[in-house]
């Protein structure tokens, strides 16, 4: 089985290879390394996914990367895949030969988004006339209630607080679910969770802020 681990580690030369070392004594397999954040205190944030043999508790691999000295493991999850977010490329390529057909070029975008950023699912919400509605969701996208909103409920790409932010369907928001979102342009709001955490750093929400720009200016 898969395992994502959110590991934070000194970003020094060596950090990661020490940890990589550790994973493999107890019989982990790196399937694949993300750099996620390089913060300001001398620290590094990696995603990284690793195969456990059948039998083995994933406790194990938090164990063994703790074991390397200033090293945390964040947190640990179920995960089916690899991080590659160089798939965003072939994503917003895909994207920019189907905007013709709106509704499939934004179908491109939720189907591509939660594997290359660690998420779970995602959705777009867009205009109708005087209301906000879904207009696009990946297959793992929970349901909502079916009501509309007033006006777009995020105007810049944050975090959302999923106490706070009452017009949140509760669906939405089980599993202790992370969820970020970001404007694409004028009308249309994209809309990413990961259920279970790790929160989105700031760092991601920056690069779904990022992606929600390069996809705004595509559609203008």
């Amino acid at each position: 089985m898969s395992y994502l681990l959110r590991v934070q580690l000194p970003d020094i030369p060596g950090s990661l290879g020490y940890v990589a070392a550790a994973l493999g004594e107890v019989g982990g397999d790196i399937r694949s390394v993300d750099v996620v954040h390089h913060g300001e205190n001398g620290l590094v944030v990696d995603d990284i996914v690793v195969d456990l043999p059948s039998g083995s508790l994933p406790d194990t691999l938090i164990s063994a990367a703790q074991s390397i000295s200033g090293v945390e493991v964040d947190s640990i999850r179920p995960f089916s895949g690899s991080v590659d977010r160089r798939g965003q490329i072939a994503m917003l390529a895909d994207f920019s030969q189907h905007t013709k057909v709106l509704d499939r070029a934004l179908q491109d975008i939720v189907d591509g988004l939660p594997r290359t950023m660690t998420a779970g699912w995602a959705i777009i919400l867009g205009a109708d006339g005087d209301r906000w509605v879904r207009k696009a969701s990946s297959v793992a996208a929970p349901e909502d209630n079916g009501a509309s909103l007033p006006e777009a409920p995020v105007t810049s790409p944050r975090n959302l607080d999923t106490e706070e932010e009452t017009w949140l369907p509760e669906s939405w928001t089980v599993m202790d679910s992370s969820i970020a979102a970001a404007p694409m342009g004028d009308g249309l709001l994209l809309i990413i969770g990961r259920p279970g955490g790790p929160d989105f750093l700031p760092s991601e929400v920056e690069h779904l802020g990022r992606i929600g720009t390069i996809v705004g200016a595509i559609i203008s």
